[in-house]
């Protein structure tokens, strides 16, 4: 690309926040636009899983035989607005096609380029900040009620062991000594070993934005409204607070990232797909590791401000109010799995990933549009692909090798 060093970037959440650091590494003079203070996104309300493994989809063989069932369980997974459901459906199809065996190794190697490394660069990210203790190693411990769903031969788990991902299988007591506070119905667990989890989502983002700010990183907070080519080959941004000159663009939007470029005529399979999460606030357990509760999909684990419980997938539009019914679910699941859990002050949050059909995010330079880089679509891993980003789209503008393969995050690949 080209030798100039200045980069405006779209968006400051992990994604951005991470580009941003990575750029000023390189010497780059970055500025962050964000409506919001930094790291107040989808990313906030993460589940603090940070999983060098990462390597399974959303879109597996046979989900769609689940579907019905979660959509019409109030308590489900998955919930559907009526009113959005036509505008849905296009990328619903595109996500189902995503979901076959003889794609799942090259999407499975792609999710994995951006997440294997991200417990390392984050603590780079961290150091000296005084807040290296944000991050945490664990296990990631995949709960089962029936011992015999603890089964190294599905699909799931053979994608994880091709790429040698650590896993072992504990039974009744030994799970108990890995998780004290969970139920006996649980029977069995597979453990996703050399994982860590974040203590506070939210606080590592503003953490590295402070970070940023003190090696030289301008944050403005402002809406943005639109992107248009400017005749010099670069952008004009325009914000409620008027027009920024941008010499080159990084979209990090999120969500939001699809409506900036339908704007410019380039549609982009992307969905906002909805999820909530709940904090018990004095929760009188403690959790020791990340916990997936693999029949209802959520995750609970515990941080400095409580046990939080967040998964499900609710599409409605990325603007669409909250119906936070969603979150108030995860009460009854996590004292079904936590007997001693109290579950009487709470804290609940909605927030929309951007989701693409193959769970693998948008990278690159936008088709026909020189001097704007994509790097939105992460989906449930963005906390976890987020450093990783950072480094590859730092790595593009300074025209540096990515180290990954970047026909896979193409825009136009759908």
């Amino acid at each position: 690309m080209s030798e100039n060093k200045e980069v405006t970037i779209l968006g400051a959440g992990i994604v951005g926040i991470c580009t941003a650091l990575s750029l000023t590494e390189r010497g780059f003079k970055v500025t962050l636009l964000d409506r919001n203070p930094p790291a107040e996104g989808a990313s906030y309300g993460n589940a603090g899983s940070l999983s060098p493994w990462a390597c399974v989809p959303q879109s597996m063989p046979g989900l769609w035989k689940s579907i019905p069932q979660w959509l019409l369980d109030p308590e489900g997974p998955i919930a559907l607005r009526l009113t959005y459901a036509a505008t849905f459906l296009p990328w619903a199809v595109k996500f189902l096609r995503s979901g076959k065996v003889d794609g799942l190794d090259a999407i499975g190697d792609a999710m994995m380029a951006l997440t294997r490394p991200t417990i390392e660069i984050y603590r780079h990210h961290l150091q000296g900040t005084g807040r290296e203790d944000l991050v945490r190693d664990s296990v990631y411990v995949h709960v089962y009620r029936k011992a015999e769903d603890a089964d190294l031969s599905q699909l799931a788990w053979r994608m994880r062991r091709d790429r040698q991902v650590p896993v072992e299988v504990v039974k009744g007591e030994a799970l108990r000594e890995v998780e004290p506070a969970l139920s006996p119905a649980y029977e069995a667990a597979v453990l996703i070993k050399q994982q860590a989890r974040a203590l506070d989502p939210g606080r590592i983002g503003k953490v590295l934005a402070d970070k940023a700010q003190e090696m030289g990183v301008t944050f403005r907070q402002c809406s943005i409204e639109r992107l248009t080519p400017a005749t010099d080959g670069a952008w004009t941004v325009q914000t409620d607070s008027g027009a920024i000159h941008a010499e080159r663009v990084v979209l990090a939007m999120g969500a939001w990232s699809g409506k900036l470029l339908s704007d410019l005529g380039v549609k982009v399979a992307l969905e906002a797909e909805r999820g909530y999460h709940l904090v018990f606030k004095n929760p009188g357990v403690q959790l020791n590791n990340a916990i997936m509760n693999v029949e209802s999909k959520f995750v609970a684990s515990s941080m400095n401000a409580g046990v939080r419980c967040a998964g499900t997938a609710e599409f409605a539009g990325v603007d669409a109010a909250p119906d936070y019914r969603r979150a108030k679910v995860f009460a009854k699941l996590a004292k079904e799995m936590f007997p001693d859990l109290n579950v009487d002050d709470t804290d609940e949050w909605m927030g929309p990933r951007p989701s693409t059909p193959d769970s693998v995010p948008f990278l690159g330079e936008v088709p026909g549009c020189p001097n704007l880089i994509a790097a939105f679509g992460h989906g449930h891993t963005g906390m976890t692909m987020g450093p990783k980003t950072g480094e590859v789209i730092a790595s593009l503008i300074a025209g540096e090798k990515t180290g990954v393969d970047m026909q896979a995050y193409r825009l136009d690949r759908f």
